[in-house]
């Protein structure tokens, strides 16, 4: 659907009516528009009637747009796991000027308000050609509640009027629960809730679920009183439904209603406590856990619990079936009742929050046979599916979703547009942006796409404008750069400086390609205020994770590095220290035409140590010989385009400006804005994966203080972005601390 581009017309004179083949429209008629040849007739509001200077006659349209108009596209309304009702519209700001020959005849469109009952819904629904229920920015690709009349609706350039320091007044005190599907080690959930409390909002990471079970141990460690599942997100959502099936029988309806199977062997129980148990019968001390799935490699899955025997301790627990604990009632009533009270798992209505990046491995450019007919056909994007299938379940109030910029690139944005699909049509509002890290004060690029969702009855979030300016990297989509989170071009911004390796890592001890120790002292205090926030205890930085305790203070954890093996150690050695070395400057190779490197004929092959060639034949080839990657030293002047889950430096630079070395894990981890105390788990290459699959921590924590902000109702006006507070950054929390931690002590 082609509209709003059209040349605004001069007007002589305007007209509160007009005729049109025998039929009076007015001001504020909605009526079908023609379209053109074997297309659809559009869906308008009439506002304005006039005579043109050519002494034409026009009216200007607003216009309504069916769900298959918008972002979410025709191709969409084929997919079988959801559906849009065909007669809801979306009234967006989109207007032009047309000939009024083109007005074919009136529609009644009524608007039904977020708050609707369902059955008040369906009757007003049922006397009307469409409705709506929702806005729609064309350019935003943003589906909002009707903003009120006369709100006072503020721009872009709106600034949060709320220090971060300043006592917020809550009405109620109320702890908000997340969700944290694919969590990994926790990284945009710990941002979201710094952010929320900064916003004067208490955000709790009651649940998380990732199948890696490192990443499950540091998440744990970091959120000690967090509920983190190891398994797989699809045996997660049917975990959820098999738990709200027992809380109804065992919680919400009583015992009366359990079946008499039950109760009969809790009976027998009872009559048979005294009997002595036969030979190799063991007896159900408790029930401690419960999974879906096939723990036991039996080839089906199910519902288990994990059962402790009596006389046995925890080393001898295992998981059985539900069908085999039948005669185990009052165990599994006394696991059910005290999981309910503890919400161990979340029920429907019950949560908050869910945030989450479902991964999408069949959009990757690693991947060389994407489906592009249909992305939703490879088992590779099948975890989009799931997602939104717990966010059905689960009905949060809002969700936060984020994935790589793929999903809004490959296949003209598929999977971008299928999760904004999905959401609507259950009836969320929904909103996309893409983000960059190094905006908010990170010396990394680093976009990445977040898609708002919230219910009506809740205000949408807004996305927060960037903080810092950034050495930019990288290709917007097209189709979508409008939803780019950034200023316009001739803002004024007021954009603190871009931050770039030397701010983040020049104050870490110097190690070597060996490093086995995971603990370790500062040698130097911070030399930025970056590094000053980073090492900031989990108290001063407002994280409440670890409850009343406080991180170890003055520890610097994980700073290890990939240990290379010994012919990359020699090769990396002779990588001259200085700005732009990589492994063209190593002896015997030369640049060619076109930029392609190429072996000097005049000079023999160099070899390491161990006999293999000196410049491996992987390096030459690399991007048909035009890459500079390989073994390519940072510099302190420089950021990196984004931070990855390997730590080899075949194809990437990622040697340390002056050691021979490649960054450690946690030089990593700043560069994604970890805090100092965040410690993680796990051999030393799965610790960068971690850090790797992370969301950029400040990035997080932006959002969560929109989020913030959304909860307290503070936002008004249908803009899609605003200013964060002065004193939001890093750098202010820092300053505002004053805190000592992580400083050398001096005798």
């Amino acid at each position: 659907m082609q509209i709003g581009k059209g040349e605004q017309i001069s007007a002589r004179c305007h007209y509160t009516s007009a005729s049109v083949d025998v039929e009076i429209f007015n001001l504020n008629d909605d009526a079908f528009i023609k379209a053109g040849p074997s297309e659809e007739s559009y869906i308008g509001r009439i506002t304005e009637f006039f005579q043109g200077r050519d002494d034409r006659s026009y009216f200007t349209c607003r216009w309504f747009f069916r769900a298959e108009e918008t972002v979410i596209s025709p191709k969409l309304l084929k997919v079988h796991d959801h559906q849009h009702n065909d007669r809801r519209v979306f009234l967006s700001e989109e207007k032009n000027d047309n000939m009024i020959e083109s007005i074919i005849c009136k529609l009644n469109i009524i608007y039904v308000a977020p708050n609707e009952i369902p059955q008040a819904k369906d009757r007003l629904i049922s006397n009307s050609d469409y409705y709506y229920d929702m806005s729609y920015s064309v350019p935003c690709s943003t589906f909002a509640n009707m903003p009120a009349e006369n709100d006072g609706a503020a721009d872009s350039d709106t600034t949060s009027d709320i220090s971060c320091e300043e006592e917020k007044p809550v009405a109620v005190l109320v702890t908000y629960s997340l969700l944290d599907l694919y969590s990994g080690c926790g990284a945009m959930s710990t941002g979201l809730c710094l952010g929320a409390e900064l916003a004067g909002i208490k955000l709790e990471t009651k649940w998380a679920v990732d199948m890696n079970s490192h990443a499950c141990a540091s998440l744990k460690h970091n959120h000690p009183s967090t509920q983190v599942r190891n398994e797989k997100a699809e045996d997660f959502l049917s975990l959820l439904q098999q738990w709200n099936a027992l809380c109804k029988k065992y919680v919400i309806h009583g015992s009366n209603s359990l079946g008499s199977d039950l109760a009969q062997a809790s009976n027998d129980d009872e009559n048979d406590e005294n009997e002595p148990l036969p030979k190799d019968v063991f007896e159900v001390e408790r029930l401690v856990d419960i999974c879906y799935g096939d723990p036991n490699k039996t080839g089906k899955n199910g519902l288990w619990f994990k059962v402790r025997w009596k006389k046995y301790d925890a080393s001898q627990d295992t998981w059985e079936p539900i069908d085999g604990l039948s005669g185990s009632y009052e165990c599994i009533k006394e696991f059910v009742q005290s999981g309910y009270r503890d919400s161990i798992l979340p029920l429907p209505g019950s949560v908050d929050v869910i945030c989450g990046g479902p991964p999408c491995q069949g959009v990757s450019g690693f991947n060389r046979f994407r489906e592009h007919d249909d992305p939703l056909k490879d088992d590779k994007n099948k975890q989009l599916f799931v997602f939104m299938d717990i966010v059905k379940y689960l009905q949060p109030k809002y969700v936060l979703m984020e994935n790589v910029v793929d999903i809004l690139k490959f296949a003209d944005g598929f999977l971008g547009r299928y999760a904004l699909s999905r959401l609507v049509a259950m009836n969320y509002q929904a909103r996309l942006g893409m983000m960059v890290a190094g905006c908010y004060g990170l010396p990394q690029f680093r976009m990445r796409a977040f898609i708002w969702g919230a219910l009506p009855s809740m205000v949408l979030p807004k996305f927060p404008l960037p903080t810092h300016d950034v050495i930019k990297r990288g290709l917007v989509p097209n189709a979508f750069s409008r939803c780019l989170v950034a200023y316009e071009e001739t803002a004024n911004k007021h954009l603190k400086k871009a931050l770039v390796l030397e701010d983040a890592i020049s104050d870490v001890p110097k190690v070597q390609n060996h490093q086995p120790n995971d603990v370790m002292e500062y040698d130097s205090d911070p030399k930025t205020e970056f590094q000053r926030y980073i090492r900031l205890s989990n108290k001063d930085m407002k994280d409440h994770s670890f409850v009343d305790a406080t991180t170890k203070e003055g520890k610097l954890f994980d700073h290890q590095p990939l240990q290379l093996n010994n012919d990359d150690l020699e090769r990396v050695r002779q990588i001259p220290v200085q700005k732009g070395a990589n492994f063209r400057d190593l002896k015997g190779v030369r640049i060619g035409a076109k930029n392609t490197v190429e072996f000097n004929p005049d000079i023999p092959r160099a070899l390491v140590s161990s006999g293999k060639p000196l410049v491996p034949d992987y390096a030459m080839s690399f991007i048909k010989g035009k890459s500079s990657k390989p073994f390519r030293r940072l510099w302190w002047d420089e950021t990196v385009p984004t931070v990855v889950t390997r730590a080899e430096p075949h194809n990437q630079a990622i040697l340390h400006p002056t050691q021979h070395r490649v960054l450690t894990v946690r030089e990593n981890a700043r560069l994604q804005g970890f805090p100092d105390y965040y410690r993680l788990f796990g051999p030393v290459k799965e610790k960068y994966i971690q850090v790797g699959n992370a969301v950029a921590v400040p990035v997080a924590r932006a959002l969560g203080y929109s989020l913030g902000q959304a909860l307290r109702g503070e936002f008004v006006g249908d803009q899609p972005l605003f200013k964060l507070p002065e004193d939001f950054t890093c750098i202010g929390q820092a300053r505002a601390t004053g805190s000592s931690v992580g400083v050398v002590e001096t005798e």
